[in-house]
């Protein structure tokens, strides 16, 4: 088999491999407005849960301290500060199409020709 031979059949079996790969990726979703409803979800229970754990471990640390005011709106305020960085951070996954239950791509980006080899 010469060179030029096997140049052809490794260009057919890529041929053959870029149909089959078309065939099996799924279809993009469309985002619909129950998708951004979920976002927005998302980012309400972010911010609530980052107050209510802030509130909540200031409320311990004042009743076992006896400093009742204190622990409570300092960590409180901790809390709205942490809510609204993963807020913001969960807004940016979704502004660059990141989100983290899509998995992570590995190797070369789609649409890349160059082989590994």
């Amino acid at each position: 088999m010469t060179k030029r031979e096997e140049m052809e059949q490794l260009k057919a079996l890529e041929d053959r491999i870029a149909k089959v790969k078309a065939t099996l990726e799924p279809p993009k979703a469309a985002q619909d407005h129950h998708s951004m409803a979920q976002i927005g979800w998302r980012m309400v229970i972010e911010l609530v849960s980052g107050l209510g754990i802030g509130a909540a471990m200031g409320y311990g640390l004042d009743v076992l301290f006896g400093t009742l005011p204190i622990f409570l709106v300092l960590l409180t305020l901790l809390g709205f500060a942490a809510g609204v960085k993963t807020m913001m951070r969960s807004a940016r996954e979704f502004e660059t199409g990141t989100d983290r239950a899509a998995p992570a791509q590995t190797g070369a980006k789609q649409g890349d020709k160059t082989s590994g080899g």
